[in-house]
C-alpha cells in the first residue's frame, strides 16, 4: 500500500475548489483512491466558531489547528484500513496556512500548545501545491462572487498570496502553479505536477544545477519567502548503479529524517523511493553507511522567486561558491534567477558536482 498526503493551498480566487474536484477525477483515472480532507476554517466559522467569537485569535487558532490535526489523523487511520494499492490524501489547506493569520508570537504560542515546532508541522505533508491567486496575473478573473467568505481586494489578495508562499517555503517538495496559461491550462499543470510527484509521469528527474558565487547570506535571510534548513546526509552501501542515502533535515528536536533510493540509468536519475524515517530507523541505517564516502553537511536556503522553487546549498568547504538546484516539470521550462545570484555556469551534467561525488572527496578537499 502507498499512502501519500498532499496539500492544495493558494491565495484567494486561485482555483482551489475546482482543483480538488479535478484531482479526485483525474487521479482516480490513474488508479488512486482519493480522499479529500475538507478545509477546517470554513466548517468552524460557518458553525459559529471564529476569531471574533472566541476569547482571542490565539484561542481560535488552538481550536482550528487541533481539529485540523485530528481530521488528518482520522483520514490517515481510515486510509490504512482500505484495501487499495494507491491512496492519495488531499488536504484542502494545510496547517501552515494558519500561520498567515497570526503574529509570530501567536504562532509560537500555538506551536507550544500543540507540542510541535514549525519544521515538523510544515514537513508533515509529503508535498505542497500552491495555486497563485487570480489577483496576480489574471486580474480580470478575480471575483468575490463565488465565495461568500472572500472579502479581499486585488491588492490584498496578492499580498495574502505572498504570505502563503512564505509560510510554506522550506518544505522539501513545494510547487507553485502560476497564471501563465488560461485556467484550464493551470489545472492541467497542477495535475501534471501532482502526477510527477507521485511518479506517474516523467520517470526521470528533470533537475538543473548551477554553480554560483557565494551568495549574500544576509540578503537571503532577510527575504520573507526564504527558509534556512540544516542538512546532513550519509550514503549507504549500494550497487554501482544505485544511490541510497539517509538525510537528517533540521537540527536538535526539529530534525526530520528521510531515506531516498535512486537508480542511475543512461545518464538519467530515476527516483525509486523516498520516505520518512523515525529517528531510531535513521540511526539503525547509519551502520550501513558507505565507509568510502564522508558525511555531507550543508546549509540549504529554500527560496521561492518568480513562482519557482530554488534550493541554494552552502557547503562548509566552499567560501567562494555555492550550488543552486531547481527541479522542473519539463525540460524547456525557463529558469528565472534572482538578479542577486551571480551564475558562474551550469553544472547539471557535471558528475563532479553531484552530492555523491562531493561525499567521495578526501576530507579537506574543496573541488
Amino acid at each position: 500500500m502507498s499512502i501519500s498526503k498532499i496539500v492544495i493551498t493558494g491565495g484567494p480566487c486561485g482555483g482551489k475548489t475546482t482543483a480538488l474536484s479535478r484531482i479526485q477525477r483525474d487521479l482516480s483515472h490513474l488508479g488512486y483512491t482519493v480522499l479529500i480532507v475538507p478545509e477546517t476554517a470554513t466548517s468552524l466559522i460557518s458553525g459559529g466558531v471564529a476569531p471574533w467569537t472566541c476569547a482571542s485569535n490565539v484561542e481560535y487558532q488552538k481550536c482550528q489547528m487541533t481539529l485540523q490535526q485530528q481530521k488528518e489523523r482520522i483520514f490517515e487511520q481510515a486510509a490504512r484500513t482500505m484495501s487499495h494499492d494507491k491512496i492519495l490524501i488531499v488536504c484542502d489547506r494545510g496547517e501552515m496556512d494558519n500561520k498567515v493569520y497570526m503574529s509570530d508570537d501567536e504562532f509560537e504560542h500555538v506551536l507550544d500548545y500543540l507540542e510541535t515546532n514549525e519544521a515538523e508541522l510544515r514537513d508533515s505533508y509529503d508535498a505542497v501545491f500552491h495555486l497563485i491567486t487570480a489577483a496576480k496575473g489574471a486580474e480580470e478573473y478575480y471575483t468575490l462572487e463565488n465565495n461568500s467568505a472572500r472579502y479581499e481586494s486585488i491588492d490584498e489578495a496578492a499580498a495574502l498570496d505572498d504570505k502563503f508562499i512564505a509560510a510554506w517555503t522550506g518544505h522539501p517538495y513545494f510547487r507553485v502553479i502560476d497564471n501563465s496559461t488560461d485556467f484550464e491550462g493551470k489545472m492541467r499543470r497542477l495535475i501534471r505536477e501532482i502526477a510527477h510527484y507521485l511518479g506517474e509521469l516523467h520517470p526521470y528527474e528533470i533537475e538543473r544545477k548551477f554553480l554560483v558565487r557565494f551568495p549574500d547570506l544576509a540578503w537571503l535571510e532577510g527575504l520573507d519567502a526564504c527558509e534556512r534548513v540544516e542538512i546532513s546526509q550519509h550514503y549507504l552501501r549500494s550497487d554501482p548503479d544505485e544511490e541510497i542515502r539517509i538525510r537528517r533535515r533540521g537540527s536538535g528536536e526539529s530534525s526530520l529524517y528521510y531515506l531516498t533510493e535512486k537508480r542511475i540509468s543512461d545518464g538519467h536519475t530515476v527516483l525509486r523511493m523516498q520516505r520518512r524515517l523515525t529517528e531510531g530507523e535513521y540511526h539503525m541505517l547509519l551502520v550501513q553507511a558507505d565507509p568510502k564516502r564522508r558525511e555531507i553537511c550543508k546549509t540549504r536556503y529554500c527560496l521561492t522567486y518568480e513562482n519557482q522553487y530554488f534550493e541554494i546549498d552552502i557547503f562548509p568547504c566552499w567560501d567562494d561558491q555555492a550550488l543552486v538546484e531547481i527541479e522542473l516539470s519539463s525540460e524547456d521550462t525557463p529558469v528565472h534567477f534572482p538578479p542577486e545570484l551571480q551564475i558562474l555556469r551550469e553544472v547539471t551534467g557535471d558528475p563532479r558536482y553531484r552530492n555523491a561525488a562531493i561525499a567521495s572527496l578526501p576530507r579537506g578537499a574543496t573541488h
